[in-house]
């Protein structure tokens, strides 16, 4: 934007002590942040001392008004609307909570294709890159606390979060817990008091809530001292909790919890697999379609937080190992579409014309039995036709989409959609032939050759006729020049295998690779293969990009610590002595730097500890590193000598570390200058091979 206004104020700030600066900056008639249009502006505050720079920030802020309604819901800048939200964990296939920047935004882009305007961050503060793109993107959040408990560590944890967010124009609201037992009662309404009044000390512009899945009727509970009453699983009660309270503002915070997992049409309760028509929720939930009408239907609740968005590693409800990801998603772990993305998008989005068809068409052996057919459609009216031949019509209802049953014939079926009588879109889904190449697709064809961006490029095979092949589960493996593969996965919430590597199975015809480009200008060229296909290949191009300032790596490091100091000893001491279990007095516990000085006639110590080390040490040995000792000493590793330090004055010593499981101990016997200090000046630590 190009409105620009300064000012500046001096303030003096004793040692140790904190002080605020108040002025006003003058933005006349600023375009509005919204979910359609993000406008951002950039603040700049830079800090000097003396008349010298000290310190800069730079932010990126936006202008909205909000408010909630008792009665018509949600308004952004004056306009109603209907929050469709989802609620999402941090992780993603490949890459786990490792998340690059480029693949947040990716994910909040899938998101807002599917109508969404809002996320829920659960149940824990959301990394900034997230909040970046929601910023930039469109969405709104519900910035969320990790823990209820208001002792001073944790309020002051919530304070950290406050401060950190609340310039964001995206966040919209404050939650301070999710399904607390204490809900109900007047203790936890006395600590939500107490947290809320927190919160508004740092941020009054902006209204709390809080995740209850119960106590709504209690005499005293939290209801009572938020500003938004959130619902989690509790669809039954809108109308009634409405009609007990009609001042409060009401959202479900948590809803739906249903079953899917992608490109799959029949349910196999032995293999861990759900159809995928919305038939199967989860005992404290309801399908896609139950949820979302009950929420569409009432003004008064102000819209929804689908659990989840993506599936996500973990809670693989009902099931349990092998089972490795829930299946919650409207997405499953790689952000690939399952029919309920299909459904939520036709539900969600006005404004284009939308039309898709479930399930693929390949059932060979099922000639003449029936086969479920799902149209999930924005439009008035859609004809479902096989082969030339019209099956039927339906009125469109949007919360529970057309469905057929059709007997099962090998060609083309087509849904033609229809809005005041006339024809607007169509969707064909076709019987494929078997696969006979691969094809990779790049979510785009440019990339910043800064060494850090990504992005996910999907992988899948087709048929003689270039069609994707839905039903395809073979393996596939993958090269790369000009960048590397940082993990990979196909979005099966059963499969075990590697992440990383250059091999993948495509899963229900699907796979993905998560690219990262190297530093540098040029192709970044994917190639893949599979025993029996044609191979796929493509060039993405590299724009020269300045990396951005980096910590240097470090290599991975074990702190020893637990050291215990003997008494002195006139005399050289048996290397391998050790206190006794009670005793806590005559052996001293210490710390690297904690020198003790000898009298003249007791020179010499025992320095002593235990540890265990990491799992890869002990598996492939390490590196002891001793950062300084002062004295001569010996070092003795599980009751033998390995190394000497022959003079007095300071050295550090590196020595190997054989592999070895369970506990090492590793003893200093150091003899002391004369009156002098002396035994281990800095830290000792095991380092990785």
């Amino acid at each position: 934007m190009c409105i620009r206004d300064r000012g500046s104020t001096g303030v003096t700030v004793p040692p140790l002590a904190r002080r605020e600066a108040h002025f006003a900056l003058a933005v006349p008639d600023p375009k509005l942040w919204s979910a359609d249009a993000p406008n951002l502006y950039t603040l700049r505050a830079r800090l000097t001392r003396e008349g010298q720079p000290d310190d800069r920030r730079t932010l990126r802020i936006g202008f909205r008004t909000f408010h909630f309604d008792a009665d018509r819901g949600f308004f952004l800048n004056g306009e109603p609307l209907k929050i469709k939200g989802t609620c999402n964990h941090q992780d993603h296939a490949g890459v786990g909570v490792a998340v690059p920047d480029a693949l947040w935004e990716w994910r909040i882009g899938r998101l807002k294709a599917m109508g969404s305007n809002a996320i829920r961050c659960s149940h824990n503060a959301p990394p900034t890159e997230l909040l970046d793109a929601c910023d930039r993107l469109g969405m709104l959040v519900m910035d969320e606390n990790r823990n209820f408990n208001t002792s001073p560590d944790y309020i002051e944890q919530l304070r950290w979060l406050i401060r950190r967010d609340r310039n964001r124009p995206s966040v919209f609201i404050w939650s301070v817990f999710n399904e607390e037992p204490m809900q109900g009662s007047e203790a936890g309404y006395e600590m939500v008091r107490r947290m809320v009044a927190e919160v508004k000390a740092l941020d009054d512009s902006r209204p709390v809530t809080a995740a209850m899945n119960a106590g709504l009727y209690a005499p005293k509970n939290v209801s009572q001292a938020v500003d938004v009453v959130g619902f989690n699983y509790q669809p039954g009660e809108y109308d009634r909790f409405h009609a007990a309270n009609p001042h409060l503002p009401m959202i479900s915070s948590e809803d739906t919890s249903a079953f899917m997992t992608r490109g799959a049409y029949e349910s196999d309760p032995a293999a861990h697999i759900f159809a995928s028509y919305d038939d199967v929720q989860s005992s404290w939930g309801n399908t896609h379609r139950e949820a979302w009408k009950a929420i569409a239907t009432r003004p008064f609740v102000a819209g929804a937080f689908v659990w989840t968005g993506f599936d996500y590693r973990g809670e693989p409800s009902p099931y349990e190992w092998p089972s490795a990801s829930s299946f919650f998603g409207i997405m499953d772990l790689c952000g690939f579409p399952k029919t309920a993305f299909l459904l939520h998008r036709a539900q969600w989005v006005d404004d284009q014309p939308l039309i898709d068809i479930v399930p693929h068409w390949n059932w060979p052996g099922r000639e003449g039995q029936p086969v479920t057919v799902m149209v999930l459609t924005n439009m008035d009216r859609v004809r479902l036709v096989l082969n030339g031949k019209t099956i039927g019509e339906q009125d469109v209802d949007r919360f529970e989409m057309p469905r057929w049953q059709v007997p099962y014939a090998p060609g083309r079926i087509e849904a033609i959609g229809y809005r005041g009588g006339r024809e607007v879109t169509r969707a064909v889904v076709e019987t494929t032939g078997a696969p006979v190449a691969l094809r990779v697709t790049p979510d785009r064809m440019l990339m910043a050759g800064d060494g850090e961006d990504v992005q996910p490029i999907t992988i899948d095979a087709i048929d003689a006729k270039g069609r994707h092949v839905a039903t395809a589960n073979l393996a596939v493996s993958f090269t790369i020049s000009g960048g590397e593969i940082i993990g990979h996965g196909n979005g099966d919430p059963n499969s075990h295998e590697a992440e990383k590597g250059k091999s993948r199975r495509l899963f229900n015809g699907l796979a993905q690779l998560i690219v990262q480009t190297q530093a540098g200008a040029g192709p970044l060229v994917v190639t893949v293969n599979a025993p029996g296909l044609r191979p796929a290949r493509t060039s993405i191009g590299r724009l020269p990009a300045t990396p951005r300032a980096q910590v240097p790596p470090t290599a991975s490091v074990q702190v020893i610590e637990g050291w215990r100091q003997s008494p002195t000893f006139p005399e050289k001491p048996d290397p391998n002595m050790k206190p006794a279990e009670t005793d806590m007095n005559s052996w001293l516990w210490l710390g690297a730097g904690e020198l003790q000085a000898a009298p003249e006639d007791k020179r010499w110590i025992v320095l002593r500890t235990s540890f265990t080390p990491r799992r890869r040490v002990q598996a492939r040995g390490g590196t002891l590193k001793f950062g300084g000792i002062i004295g001569r000493a010996e070092i003795w590793l599980d009751g033998r000598q390995v190394a000497t330090k022959p003079g007095y004055d300071e050295a550090a010593l590196a020595i190997p570390l054989p592999p070895g499981n369970g506990e090492r101990i590793v003893t200093l016997l150091v003899e002391n200058e004369a009156a002098k200090p002396g035994g281990l000046v800095q830290p000792v630590a095991v380092a990785n091979h």
